[in-house]
């Protein structure tokens, strides 16, 4: 019986997914875990390093709604619906139908194709501007997918449209109109009428740098309000103080800071761009003094922690932004709060809008998160291609993201690219060099993965379990036994509960007859930790098969195929038992149906054999038993 292809690779997919998800998060240092929104005071998210808890979070996402409560740029519901028939049908040049174009870009939106869609969308508008769904839908696609100059042509101004269109437009045309120099204008349109809402923590937070560039510092320099969120007003204030100490009031400048710094429950986020300030003004000793204290916090700050290393070691401190960057920032502070409430929509909007202003390959890359979450994964893709080199850690992460991406459309050998130049860009990186050995385990490269898990980065003395597991396969599917049996059972030492681990060491050594009593028995507590997982169910009825139970594995087979229909290997140990207890038409059945699933090269030429000899007889009879 030829070994468990299928079961490999689904698992080494699953666990190694994971594990890129995982290292791409460390390079995310403003991509923060999601806080519970409540409708009474709608708190923000805060921009923090991976790891950290949101100060003042009492409860955990799952605990703070029924459902998972996601910021979603919907239709109005009181906009007309679009006739199902138009007479006469709206045209263009080149004869296509507004309701075609309709159609088309919502089914592009719908594959992830965001250009592709908002295209379709924007001409269909044209066509139809007296339909506001349209108009809407082209606005929304066009935000999501960055082509800013058209959102803001398309924004909708009528009263009954939703806020989150009209406000939403309002704030990419004036932030656009201070992108393309005409930051005069944009400050007298926010000066007569605020962002309102929901839209108004970004409106609040970029405002005062677009009067600054307007010169109009009364405005600029307005102390932050002192109604909303904490946190919101905190980071005004931070603001505050970064345009005060442009302007030379240093005195000024520390008083938001130090009021920032001291808050209650949120002071800790503030104490870095305090340091930063004392390091500007010459005050290192107060610097490091400030970050020791920061530092004795838990969870530490990584980012305090780099800043105590830095002014340690008499690095320079980071310059003040100048106010399209400090602009920029305020948006991306917007984004991070509305991704951290699952607005990722609003959030994508912002990044767009902040990139606009000051290109930066963080901001890319949490442009990238966010459009993945919110579905937009060519999007997504496209802010990782955009990801330099400069910063390399930033940019392996990146590469990384960009191959799970990939991966999940079936695209295993540019996945596969995307991980070799991740590896190269950071080649003492344990997380990458797992991930990458995954894929050439995923690819049958086995040889290269072997050389990569025996090298010094993935060969050190806490490898734990992924790296003996992979190893283990890797020796396994180089017909190594001996030493695919070693590194399995360490890798079941180190996590004795997995229960895929305990499925594929046991499945080895049932399918080869090693030890199939102890190997059936493991497979029996792999399947009562994941009674519903359809390849160790498959695992518990190929155990029973082997030990001669073919009643029993039947019923267990049968239930495995309800659970995964279209697994190959699945369908052909079903086969198999319906023909060790004399039901064999449906096994030839089952085996046909093996050859349409697509098995590997080995499987379909047992199969083969099998469908034109039976299970039992030797390759040179022909026929079949009924």
């Amino acid at each position: 019986m030829i070994a468990s292809r299928s079961r490999r690779s689904t698992l080494i997919s699953a666990s190694l997914t994971v594990v890129a998800l995982a290292m791409a998060g460390q390079a995310g240092a403003q991509d923060a875990a999601p806080a519970a929104p409540t409708p009474q005071t709608h708190p923000p998210a805060v921009i923090l390093e991976p790891g950290q808890p949101i100060p003042g979070q009492t409860t955990s996402p799952a605990q703070g709604a029924a459902s998972d409560p996601h910021i979603v740029i919907t239709e109005t519901p009181a906009a007309p619906a679009i006739p199902a028939v138009w007479a006469p049908i709206p045209t263009n040049a080149e004869g296509r139908s507004a309701y075609g174009l309709y159609l088309a870009g919502k089914l592009a939106l719908m594959q992830g194709e965001g250009a592709q869609g908002s295209d379709y969308l924007a001409r269909a508008e044209r066509l139809t501007p007296e339909q506001p769904r349209v108009r809407e839908q082209a606005f929304t696609s066009a935000l999501l997918t960055g082509d800013l100059d058209v959102a803001a042509a398309l924004a909708p101004t009528d009263a009954t449209a939703s806020p989150a269109f009209v406000e939403g437009g309002r704030l990419v045309r004036l932030v656009q109109d201070y992108a393309h120099g005409d930051a005069r204008a944009a400050n007298a349109a926010l000066a007569a009428k605020p962002i309102g809402a929901p839209h108004a923590r970004a409106g609040l937070l970029v405002a005062p740098w677009i009067a600054a560039a307007a010169n109009d510092w009364t405005r600029a320099l307005q102390p932050a309000p002192t109604a909303g969120d904490p946190l919101t007003l905190a980071f005004a204030r931070i603001n505050r103080a970064s345009l005060l100490e442009r302007r030379r009031d240093y005195a000024g400048a520390e008083v938001e800071l130090k009021a920032a710094a001291d808050a209650p429950t949120i002071g800790a986020l503030f104490k870095r761009p305090y340091g930063e300030f004392m390091e500007r003004r010459g005050r290192r000793d107060d610097a490091i003094t400030l970050y020791r204290a920061a530092t004795a916090v838990q969870p530490v700050d990584p980012g305090v922690t780099r800043a105590l290393e830095r002014a340690e070691a008499g690095g320079r401190p980071p310059a003040l932004p100048d106010l399209r960057e400090g602009a920029s920032q305020a948006l991306v502070t917007a984004a991070a709060q509305a991704s951290a409430e699952r607005g990722n929509e609003f959030a994508a909007v912002y990044l767009r809008l902040a990139q606009n202003l000051y290109p930066d390959d963080e901001t890319e890359y949490q442009l990238a998160q966010v459009l993945a979450r919110a579905g937009l994964k060519s999007s997504a893709r496209a802010a990782l291609s955009r990801i330099g080199t400069e910063d390399a850690a930033l940019y392996a992460a990146a590469r990384a993201q960009m191959a799970v991406s990939l991966e999940e459309e079936g695209r295993s050998d540019d996945a596969l690219t995307e991980l070799r130049r991740a590896f190269a860009a950071s080649p003492d990186n344990r997380q990458i060099a797992l991930v990458l050995a995954g894929q050439l385990m995923q690819l049958k490269q086995h040889e290269e993965a072997l050389t990569l898990l025996d090298g010094p980065v993935l060969n050190t003395a806490d490898q734990g379990a992924n790296v003996h597991f992979l190893r283990g396969a890797a020796y396994e599917a180089l017909n190594r036994t001996t030493e695919a049996e070693a590194e399995l059972w360490a890798a079941l030492q180190a996590a004795p509960n997995d229960a895929d681990m305990l499925n594929y060491l046991g499945y080895l050594w049932v399918d080869k007859g090693l030890r199939v009593q102890e190997g059936a028995a493991m497979i029996a507590r792999a399947h009562a930790l994941e009674p519903d997982n359809g390849n160790i169910q498959d695992s518990l009825g190929w155990a029973q098969f082997k030990q001669g139970q073919y009643d029993v594995a039947v019923n267990t087979l049968e239930e495995a195929v309800d659970k995964e229909p279209a697994n190959a290997e699945i369908n052909d140990h079903l086969g198999d038992a319906y023909w060790k207890v004399g039901r064999q038409r449906e096994a030839v059945w089952l085996w046909n149906r093996v050859l349409v699933l697509n098995p590997d090269d080995e499987r379909r030429v047992e199969v083969e054999r099998k469908i034109a000899d039976g299970l039992d007889k030797p390759a040179s009879t022909s026929g079949v038993s009924n």
